[in-house]
């Protein structure tokens, strides 16, 4: 199991805790907060492989993934006043969880021959479109939409990647050194309360 396997396992039970949570906040029912952590985790890939024409998507040849979100669905349901606590650690696990999920995505498309500046476009999708969903489902206006810089970390960090890629930097190096580079940008962000500017009247 390489590194990059077990952290997106990592960011997909921290996926799946974060939209089982949403569903709690909605009072919905078991299923219905089953569905919408299953859907946060595994979203943003599902929509890249079919966009991408790649089949079976990620999900339906590895049974590990349905295993983790299960896990982290009733962990959710059995812990939530415990987890509900641990906001700079979800924080981190859900920014670490961008990084890998944004780097699979983007090696993903490259190794179908996709161009590079449209594998970022998928990276970015497989970060954050689980995300988009989640909150669509909960009635809530997507994160990605808001003042927090998140889809933007995502993206500055997939140019990096390309970047290094193109001058040849070896993979694992690359896929540190970007990671690190999103979760950076995040922190520093939520730090000094950083934000894109909003369109008003």
């Amino acid at each position: 199991m390489t590194v990059l396997y077990g952290l997106d396992l990592v960011g997909t039970l921290v996926f799946t805790i974060s939209g089982t949570l949403s569903a709690a906040n909605k009072k919905l029912d078991l299923f219905g907060a089953y569905f919408t952590g299953f859907i946060t985790a595994i979203g943003g890939g599902t929509l890249r492989d079919v966009i991408l024409g790649n089949f079976p998507v990620g999900w339906i040849s590895d049974i590990n993934y349905l295993t983790v979100i299960s896990i982290g669905v009733v962990l959710t349901f059995l812990f939530k006043a415990y987890i509900m606590q641990l906001k700079k650690t979800l924080f981190l696990f859900d920014t670490i969880g961008i990084g890998v999920f944004t780097i699979i995505g983007i090696e993903k498309s490259l190794s179908l021959g996709i161009h590079p500046f449209l594998s970022i476009i998928m990276g970015l999708f497989s970060a954050v479109m689980g995300g988009v969903i989640r909150d669509t489902l909960c009635n809530d206006i997507p994160l990605i939409f808001r003042k927090e810089i998140y889809a933007t970390a995502c993206l500055f960090g997939g140019i990096l990647f390309i970047f290094l890629n193109s001058a040849g930097i070896n993979s694992s190096l690359n896929q540190f050194i970007t990671i690190s580079f999103i979760i950076m940008i995040r922190i520093i962000c939520i730090r000094f309360k950083l934000s894109l500017p909003v369109l008003s009247h």
